[in-house]
């Protein structure tokens, strides 16, 4: 852990780089006062790209790197079955840690996780990023100034195409996105994760009341699922619902928030770019001048969606580099896989065919 000191002495290491490690790693190189020294993955390409991207250690296993690196923090973005070993290897060396969602595959293994971190004295953060995103946090802005009064209802959904590609497609994915016991379950995990931690920031101390989940395709995870659940806080009742079972284009971000107050409506789409390219155009134009007026650009900025990451890093790194709590601190991700676990058996509980006379 590295407490109090400049931040131009952050040195971090990213353990995976897939997809969403590429993300983390583009991410902490944006970073002023962050170096990213080193990375791991088992894949070759992806070790090629680290390479490519200015890394100048790169290995094949991330424990290696870990026993010969003197790191500050880590960036675990390996499927989450190996989640608990990479967090334990990086306590071993004292390095702090930024974990994917989800933080662990259950509750019971985020608590030996945590239990661990604790003993070795570093800090674990998780990467929930629908909470930095600009529209978000507007709607939770203008919630919190009493726009619209009490909340009596909300509802949020999220939907993609889980780990598959539009046909035809044109590579493989790992075999972990399907299989329960590696991935820690379906579309619950992968993207209600997310929304539930929405619900809980928005509104506190929320409570599953009923679920349900199914599969459009003949898969061994559910990839659709409906949740219903209340705050005990606020007493707002809001559905949650999430699906890998449609495509994205790529101007869209295909996720909707709406909350009904007493005196109107806050709605995402209100506070969220209407038109992508239109949005990544205006903020690469803003980016060049403040280039030329010397000012420090926004480089995630022209990628709505890929700046919630950036946010969510930056805010990690800029509270452990203070001696400070996490943002979004472990205990946070044992919340939202709490509230995942409370899904599975609410909707084990509620598969009771409903009979009509």
């Amino acid at each position: 852990m590295f407490g109090r000191r400049t931040a131009s002495d952050c040195s971090v290491g990213i353990l995976g780089v897939g997809n969403i490690g590429k993300v983390h790693l583009e991410s902490a190189r944006a970073m002023r006062g962050v170096s990213v020294v080193a990375a791991a993955d088992t894949v070759a390409a992806n070790r090629q790209y680290a390479r490519r991207r200015g890394v100048e250690s790169v290995y094949e296993d991330y424990d290696r790197l870990l026993a010969a690196e003197s790191l500050d923090a880590v960036v675990v973005a390996l499927p989450p079955f190996l989640h608990a070993d990479a967090v334990a290897a990086a306590a071993e060396q004292g390095c702090d840690a930024f974990v994917e969602k989800p933080l662990g595959r259950s509750v019971s293994e985020v608590d030996q996780m945590l239990d661990t971190a604790e003993r070795a004295g570093i800090y674990v953060g998780v990467d929930h990023t629908l909470r930095y995103l600009p529209g978000v946090e507007a709607v939770k802005e203008a919630y919190r100034e009493g726009r619209v009064g009490h909340v009596p209802f909300g509802a949020v959904s999220r939907v993609n195409y889980g780990p598959f590609q539009r046909p035809p497609a044109t590579r493989d994915f790992p075999d972990w996105h399907l299989d329960p016991n590696a991935a820690g379950g379906g579309v619950l995990v992968e993207l209600g994760i997310h929304l539930f931690d929405v619900v809980d920031w928005l509104f506190g101390d929320v409570r599953v009341v009923a679920a349900e989940t199914d599969s459009q395709l003949a898969l061994d995870v559910e990839d659709t699922a409906t949740v219903l659940c209340r705050s005990e806080s606020t007493g707002t009742h809001v559905t949650l619902h999430c699906g890998a079972y449609q495509w994205e284009d790529l101007d869209e971000f295909n996720m909707s928030l709406r909350l009904e107050g007493v005196t109107g409506t806050l709605d995402y789409d209100e506070f969220a770019p209407s038109n992508f390219y239109a949005n990544a155009a205006r903020s690469g134009l803003r980016n060049v001048a403040k280039r030329i007026l010397g000012e420090r650009p926004d480089y995630y900025a022209p990628t709505y969606y890929l700046q919630a990451h950036y946010r969510a890093l930056q805010a990690f790194i800029e509270a452990v580099d203070a001696g400070e709590e996490p943002p979004v601190s472990g205990d946070e991700g044992r919340r939202t896989l709490e509230l995942v676990a409370a899904a599975y058996d609410a909707a084990e509980t509620d598969a009771v065919p409903l009979e009509v006379a």
